[in-house]
């Protein structure tokens, strides 16, 4: 449950961050405006398919959005 919980609050966070709707990240993501509202609430787990998405879109590592890593940024 941690890892959703993280995982939820860091999504949120990001997408607040950049102004975006639930509407207009579900859209980036080809996705819905429900499925988004359902993972930032923990009402729904994200496939790996999405969580990689989301990673790119927002240019974040995976360890970030799970909460294994403090520092958004990947290390190359």
């Amino acid at each position: 449950m941690f890892l959703e919980k993280v995982f939820s609050e860091r999504l949120k966070q990001l997408r607040i961050s950049q102004n975006l709707t639930l509407k207009d990240l579900g859209e980036h993501l080809n996705s819905t405006k429900a499925t988004i509202g359902n993972l930032e609430n923990c009402n729904k787990k994200p496939s790996l398919e999405l969580i990689l998405l989301i990673a790119e879109y927002f240019d974040v590592s995976l360890d970030y959005l799970v909460g294994r890593s403090d520092g958004p940024k990947i290390n190359k």
